[in-house]
């Protein structure tokens, strides 16, 4: 699943982080979750959460001994959006196949 297009235009880290949230949105994510799918270091992944929260894109809450960060709703896509066409598909559009 992706995030909503007007989310994506932001620093690679901070969509990276956003995707990999939306994927698990009811039990979230903890940073060391976070850093097994996002392939950033653990400096770029700390400033890639401080700007997404002080965006209010995502919520980060103490569960037990642990923080987990889950995405703001309004960061998922609506359910009648579609990914975005691959090259090939493009491509088949284009030429009527």
């Amino acid at each position: 699943m992706h995030v909503k297009p007007e989310y994506r235009d932001r620093a690679e880290t901070e969509v990276a982080v956003l995707e990999a949230l939306v994927d698990r949105p009811s039990e979230g994510m903890t940073l060391f979750e976070l850093r097994s799918h996002v392939d950033a270091s653990i400096d770029e992944l700390e400033d890639a959460l401080g700007a997404l929260k002080d965006d209010d894109l995502i919520d980060a809450e103490e569960d037990g001994n642990r923080t987990v960060f889950r995405a703001d709703d309004r960061v998922f896509p609506d359910g009648d959006e579609q990914d975005e066409p691959s090259l090939l598909e493009e491509l088949r559009r284009r030429i009527g196949l």
